[in-house]
């Protein structure tokens, strides 16, 4: 079973913000397929770094707009 990234993200959110932008439209903007955007989604996968700077730029908002990580206290 994989373990689900506590990252989180507005992609969905996002998605529909924006024409309602399909999966399919974003993977093909992105250069990935719609399942990875899928798993990104679902919070199943992290995206690469270079991979949430271009998510962030196809919506042209702030990286942290898109994507969060929870504080944890130390």
């Amino acid at each position: 079973m994989v373990k689900p990234t506590r990252v989180t993200n507005e992609i969905r959110a996002l998605r529909f913000a924006n024409g309602e932008m399909t999966q399919a439209a974003l993977a093909d903007r992105i250069g990935v397929t719609r399942q990875t955007v899928i798993a990104i989604e679902q919070g199943r996968y992290s995206p690469s770094l270079e991979l949430a700077f271009q998510i962030a730029q196809v919506f042209d908002v702030p990286l942290d707009d898109v994507f969060q990580y929870p504080v944890t206290e130390q």
